[in-house]
């Protein structure tokens, strides 16, 4: 095991937007002075969003009437710097942002940081028994099912955005989009391949484990009056 540690903050409920502050927040005590920074700023933040439609870079532009069509359906509506098309992430859906420094791992790739992703869900997955598959489409699939949405965004080597599993997710959320903008396949969860009611906390040290093995690293928890003070920052900040 490498002495890598990282830091695991579960932020609860979140806004999209508030999980944006938090990022860009923890995104940038990795540019810190590194005499004055010692210990270590990669961090796995782990939360569930309310309702929210995002798209990434490679976006087909939506229109307005698109986007408000969407809103009416009681969700948000966010443009964002991951890669990926659009998707969906609410209640009973994992989300995992790790902001981590890639230059302290085994390799400083953003390729081989969304391949080490994928093998990490199809580790989790294979925990419950159900075989995750990756294909030419970025996620983790279930025959042509996608369980794990993945969009990254890197600069200057760290890490943003992430990966949204889903748990126990209302999947009719997704039937007003293309998930992920590929058409002819579909979404599914945990609980409708178990066909059990499976949930975030039920899936939480699952993923833990298999980050920690995966990434080869040790996992420990935010400090909490640090954690508490980011969250708070960023659930009073207005980024978007």
């Amino acid at each position: 095991m490498s002495n890598r540690i990282v830091k695991v903050l579960r932020a609860g409920r979140l806004d999209y937007g508030a999980a944006l502050s938090l990022q860009k927040n923890l995104a940038d005590l990795h540019y810190g002075n590194k005499e004055l920074v010692m210990e270590t700023q990669n961090t796995l933040v782990l939360l569930e969003h309310n309702p929210v439609y995002t798209i990434g870079i490679r976006r087909n532009d939506y229109s307005e009437e698109e986007e408000k069509k969407l809103t009416k359906l009681g969700a948000q509506f966010f443009k964002t710097n991951r890669g990926g098309l659009i998707t969906f992430h609410g209640p009973g859906q994992l989300i995992a942002y790790p902001i981590l420094n890639l230059k302290q791992f085994a390799q400083a790739s953003i390729r081989w940081y969304v391949n080490e992703i994928e093998e990490m869900i199809i580790r989790l997955c294979a925990e419950f028994g159900i075989k995750g598959e990756t294909s030419p489409d970025t996620g983790v699939w279930v025959n042509n099912n996608k369980i794990c949405a993945i969009g990254i965004h890197g600069s200057r080597y760290i890490t943003t955005h992430g990966l949204a599993l889903n748990c126990n997710t209302d999947l009719k959320w997704f039937e007003h989009i293309v998930p992920c903008g590929i058409k002819g396949k579909g979404v599914t969860s945990i609980s409708k391949e178990l066909k059990q009611d499976i949930t975030i906390d039920d899936v939480i040290p699952v993923l833990c484990n298999a980050f920690k093995d995966q990434f080869e690293c040790a996992l420990i928890d935010y400090p909490l009056n640090k954690a508490s003070n980011l969250l708070r920052t960023a659930v009073n900040s207005t980024y978007r």
